[in-house]
């Protein structure tokens, strides 16, 4: 049962928040003053607070703060009969999770308080088998984009709809992929990750479909793919961008009414498997290369979630270092306290390319070397030092900024076009002859999958590589 504190100076307000919120189910306790509130909150834990703004002794927004202070995860929607923008934003900004104006109705009131309790029990630790281990990994963000990141889950998963979550590596799609599993009514069914881009592309449609003995060289026995392996679970497709098209167009069947055939085999099998999709492509630019079907772009864009960078929401980046300071702590079975004011500053400036992977990585080396009770800059070998990679880097981003000059002066509507499909063709030529025209190493060489090594060959007239 889940707790809510009211806090109001006016005792009608509090009896009737109680008639009408114990009536659903809820516990609930009040406080008359902000100073209640905050020992109250103490004492008994509650999951949510409800708070009026104007109260005597200590106002609504002090006692927010004081609270976000001591209960950082504490959820508080904000009320008041006077409102202004200018405290609407205070309140936000002071983490109020919402801020509502009397009088509201019921409706609107309950409405919010079941998604901010949503939004709390999606944000508690996810576990592959929801043992609700401390170590676990969680959600973090207290930012508007995370907020809404959060209720969308709530909106999306209890229904089996496929959801595709788009954002750069590292921002942790898996994680938000695991959350909606884990408040599915699939929970207790199995839960299967497959990266589309580390199965080598000859074993893929093995991997997803199965295949029949006898289906191709090797075939010594019938194989069950991952589709009948997950029947009745969820499948979590990861860098679905990097899927061949061949195996685009069977995976589109089975999104459309859940049939499927073996490798080699003539029997349609029926399976029922919700998918989740994962991308840090641009899908939209790879169909219109004709490398992503369009039928299946648009089977998958239904319900589309986005997870901003994490230089995109720097009001979540103290909340991530907390987190994973407490789980390196009890890991580690450290007592680190927190960051210095200045690695905390170089932190906020830094951009994280390698987003919240990157941050935890960092975090984990610093408790790993740290032996006082505070991290430093030295101990996470903070900033990251320059190396001869990064000199030689910087070389070519000077010979690259010379021939774009040269693009530039010469100008033309297609120059952009021009200029990327020079520096490919040369990229691909001369990594064919680094690897003496093996097109299997080339491709792992370069990053690319065996078949679209094959189009930048074959798509680029006159340009003399080997097809091997």
């Amino acid at each position: 049962m889940d707790k809510i504190l009211v806090v109001d100076d006016e005792k009608g307000v509090c009896y009737s928040f109680k008639k009408i919120l114990g009536r659903l189910g809820y516990d609930v306790i009040t406080a008359g003053n902000g100073l209640e509130a905050i020992e109250r909150a103490g004492k008994d834990s509650p999951s949510l607070v409800v708070m009026d703004v104007s109260m005597p002794q200590m106002d609504g927004l002090e006692t927010l703060q004081r609270l976000k202070s001591l209960h950082p995860e504490l959820i508080v929607i904000m009320m008041t009969a006077h409102s202004t923008s200018d405290r609407a934003i205070t309140a936000m900004k002071f983490g109020a999770y919402d801020y509502l104006t009397k009088p509201f109705d019921n409706a609107q009131l309950i409405s919010v308080i079941e998604k901010a309790l949503m939004d709390k029990r999606i944000s508690t630790p996810v576990t592959f088998d929801d043992t609700g281990d401390e170590k676990g990994d969680r959600i973090i963000g207290r930012s508007p984009a995370m907020l809404e990141i959060f209720k969308k889950i709530g909106q999306v998963s209890e229904s089996d709809v496929t959801v595709l979550i788009r954002g750069e590596t590292g921002t942790g799609k898996e994680l938000l992929a695991r959350a909606i599993y884990h408040h599915s009514k699939r929970v207790n069914k199995p839960f299967l990750p497959v990266n589309c881009a580390a199965i080598p592309e000859n074993l893929l449609e093995s991997e997803l479909f199965g295949h029949e003995k006898g289906a191709f060289t090797g075939a010594d026995n019938k194989k069950i793919g991952k589709f009948e392996q997950c029947s009745t679970g969820t499948m979590f497709l990861d860098e679905i961008g990097d899927m061949p098209l061949s195996i685009q167009a069977k995976w589109l069947r089975v999104l459309q009414d859940g049939c499927f055939q073996r490798l080699g085999g003539k029997e349609t099998i029926k399976t029922d498997v919700r998918i989740i999709a994962a991308t840090n492509k641009n899908l939209e630019e790879l169909r219109d290369e004709k490398k992503f079907r369009d039928d299946l772009y648009w089977r998958l864009n239904v319900v589309s979630i986005f997870i901003p960078p994490l230089r995109e929401r720097p009001e979540d980046l103290d909340l991530l270092v907390r987190y994973f300071i407490k789980r390196f702590n009890l890991e580690f079975s450290k007592e680190v306290k927190g960051l210095s004011p200045d690695l905390l500053k170089k932190f906020l400036k830094y951009p994280w390319p390698g987003n919240v992977r990157e941050l935890q990585s960092v975090i984990q080396r610093g408790m790993l070397l740290c032996q006082k009770d505070v991290l430093s800059a030295d101990d996470c070998e903070w900033p990251p030092k320059e190396t001869v990679s990064d000199n030689k880097t910087k070389d070519i981003e000077k010979m690259l900024s010379d021939a774009a000059d040269e693009f530039l002066k010469r100008g033309g509507a297609n120059i952009y076009k021009e200029a990327v499909a020079v520096f490919e063709r040369l990229l691909v030529k001369q990594a064919m002859e680094m690897n003496r025209n093996n097109q299997v190493l080339t491709a792992k060489f370069l990053g690319i999958s065996r078949n679209t090594l094959r189009e930048k060959i074959d798509d680029k007239p006159g340009n003399n590589l080997p097809k091997k």
